[in-house]
């Protein structure tokens, strides 16, 4: 387990609990065609995609945890074919197009850029897609449908997951501000993968090779706090409870959430709801 730790220089301010309530939001479901505008290998197993295009506008993500639909274009097609809204809710063409749930690891409303990060560990359509994207290459996406927003100001937060859950890990440590402490493990198979995270706030990043047996050894800090994860669903499933089991835990201010399962495809479920 390699550890590092970032103390600040200054304590943090006590916060009203008025400005600690999680909100859900629901965004209006649209489907966009994008483009690749760029590539960025941010380590042995994982692909950044930069994608653009005039049907970025008005895309919202509230959370840093959000998903997205990624859709795929089939083969011979030029652009993946999007679903007709009706009602509301997507109807998507026969033959249904390969759609996998991604996280929008940065989006820049003013540079009209969205990222979205794929692991290349494992095959699959959507990481041999990503594997061999290039700049100008059409893809679809859908979402999010909505947001879980949760306050920044906590006193402290906790951020763990398997490789899965690093683009919302990093993207939530940009958002968090001085003045809170965020306790980070992060369990990858390939030390590789490991990357430098930075944030204003105080900081105490672990890369682990056993999640379960890493969390065990936390303590659960004074002041009021939020704990997030994310990763596969038995293991997710587990945390939770050990989690759960930890004196002075609010199963209110926590979200476990399984963003993949062993043997299915296309799997998302929320283990544990803050609201």
């Amino acid at each position: 387990m390699s550890t590092s730790v970032v103390t600040p220089s200054h304590s943090p301010t006590p916060v009203a609990a008025a400005d600690l309530v999680v909100e859900r939001v629901r965004h209006p479901l649209s489907a966009r065609h994008l483009q690749v505008v760029r590539r960025t290998s941010v380590s042995p197993g994982f692909v950044r995609l930069t994608l653009a295009g005039a049907d970025l506008a008005g895309f919202v993500s509230a959370g840093f945890d959000d998903h997205l639909k990624l859709i795929l274009p089939q083969a011979g097609q030029d652009r993946p074919s999007l679903p007709r809204m009706v009602d509301g809710r997507p109807v998507f063409p026969d033959p249904r197009p390969v759609l996998r749930d991604y996280t929008p690891a940065r989006f820049d409303a003013e540079a009209g850029e969205l990222d979205i990060e794929v692991a290349l560990h494992d095959a699959g359509p959507a990481s041999d897609w990503a594997a061999t994207a290039f700049v100008g290459q059409w893809v679809g996406i859908a979402g999010p449908r909505g947001s879980l927003v949760i306050p920044t100001g906590f006193d402290w937060h906790w951020l763990m997951g398997d490789e899965t859950a690093l683009p919302a890990i990093a993207r939530r440590l940009r958002e968090l501000p001085a003045g809170t402490a965020a306790t980070v493990r992060v369990q990858v198979r390939n030390p590789a993968d490991q990357r430098v995270l930075t944030s204003a706030a105080q900081l105490d990043v672990a890369w682990v090779s056993d999640l379960g047996t890493a969390v065990e050894a936390l303590s659960v800090p004074a002041g009021v706090g939020y704990i997030w994860a994310a990763g596969e669903h038995a293991d997710m499933a587990a945390l939770r409870k050990t989690v759960l089991a930890k004196p002075g835990v609010d199963s209110k201010r926590m979200r476990i959430a399984a963003y993949w399962k062993r043997g299915v495809a296309d799997h998302h479920e929320d283990l544990a709801s803050a609201a």
